[in-house]
């Protein structure tokens, strides 16, 4: 391992060099399935056509200018986001983690606005917004905020799928907003109530609130919706995208209404590379390519498929708390840390992921088919009854 790069990753003992689909090879010329799309970013799989058109034409004319010029592929880019989502205005930047601290700057200009002194964001329980110092402030878990304190003031925690625990913030008058994942993803695929989404919009209306959707892993079509509100027939004031949004190549946006992106004016904001011409070109053909190829219904129809085949072959097994899935997010969770089965399902060419310790996520490519999704379910369900097995046999 390259003894340079900072110890930030603990890294598993492969390097791909190519890919194909859904497919990725390793520079050993070992192909593996990958069934993570790069943590939900991978969406068309490797190495689209389209995707790699686009990437090509756009890098033969032009990638960068500066946000000091009009930008045509980002307006064009806006003007698709904000039709699918309903919302009306669109600031474009790297990553997740930008989109969402563009999304808590918007809030505290609303507040300071209202003439709040203090603005606060009301946060979820087993959240995951970002890395830097307001989203790893936003994100739940303590691990993570180790040793980087003091960290950002202004953020008030609420246990998730508990609208009446957020209701109980609306006698603090510094509240301005709610930030919340529809479904968390970095938490282990928590997957709400159905009204959830719609008991917090109401609740942000009446105290006149903004309510924040992170769709950054649940956005571009995994859940089988454009954006996981849409399913749930909730149009929030502001929305973060990013992962699938560009197939690879790092983009980000915070989607707002009107009102609330009124809030930032010239200088209060900005970016380097944000919306340059290269990434927007990639993301409308990824927005093309996943309507010209029906990928909405087939993440909901492969996905649903993939449900039922692991809950067939899990479903009474001993150790299992839950199989539970929502197009192509879905999530096994066991009753103990599974953590080894990264490595395991590695060794017989399978790429998964375990997070919140004992929560098997698999976020496979919106291209997948239902041959594929049985071939994953193939590969991982003998490797979770033997991991079962094997605890079983040491605790009796």
């Amino acid at each position: 391992m390259n003894d340079t790069l900072m110890t930030t990753y603990n890294r598993l003992p492969v390097s791909f060099t190519k890919g194909s689909g859904i497919w990725l090879e390793a520079s050993d010329g070992r192909r593996y399935l990958d069934a993570l799309s790069g943590i939900a970013v991978c969406g068309l799989g490797h190495a689209h056509p389209a995707i790699s058109a686009a990437i090509s034409e756009q890098s033969s004319q032009l990638l960068h200018t500066s946000n000091l010029y009009g930008i045509e592929k980002q307006q064009q880019l806006a003007d698709r986001l904000t039709d699918i989502t309903g919302m009306e205005k669109a600031f474009f930047c790297n990553s997740g983690a930008e989109a969402n601290e563009c999304a808590i700057k918007i809030a505290r200009r609303v507040g300071h606005q209202r003439g709040i002194q203090t603005p606060g964001i009301i946060v979820m329980e087993g959240s995951f917004h970002g890395r830097t110092l307001a989203t790893l402030t936003a994100t739940a878990n303590e691990g993570a905020k180790k040793g980087f304190g003091p960290l950002v003031e202004g953020f008030f925690r609420a246990p998730y799928n508990n609208p009446d625990a957020v209701a109980a913030f609306s006698d603090n008058p510094d509240i301005v907003a709610v930030l919340v994942e529809p479904i968390q993803g970095e938490g282990g695929i928590q997957i709400p109530a159905e009204d959830y989404l719609e008991q917090l919009r109401e609740i942000c209306n009446q105290n006149n609130w903004l309510l924040m959707l992170d769709e950054i892993q649940s956005g571009t079509g995994r859940t089988g919706h454009w954006f996981a509100c849409n399913g749930a027939g909730v149009s929030p004031d502001v929305i973060t995208v990013a992962k699938g949004l560009g197939n690879g190549v790092p983009i980000g946006v915070c989607l707002a209404r009107e009102d609330a992106a009124a809030a930032l004016v010239p200088g209060s904001h900005g970016t380097t590379f944000g919306g340059n011409p290269l990434c927007c070109a990639t993301a409308l053909a990824v927005l093309d390519t996943i309507e010209n190829e029906n990928l909405l219904q087939n993440a909901a129809s492969t996905g649903q498929y993939l449900l039922d085949l692991l809950r067939e072959g899990l479903g009474h097994a001993d150790g299992i708390t839950d199989i539970r899935g929502i197009g192509l997010l879905l999530a096994i969770e066991l009753e103990r840390p599974c953590g080894e089965l990264v490595q395991k399902a590695l060794d017989n060419n399978l790429l998964i992921n375990v997070t919140a310790g004992n929560v098997i996520r698999l976020l496979p490519p919106l291209i997948t088919t239902r041959e594929q999704a049985a071939e994953i379910a193939a590969g991982l369900i003998p490797l979770v009854q033997n991991f079962l097995n094997k605890n079983h046999d040491q605790t009796t």
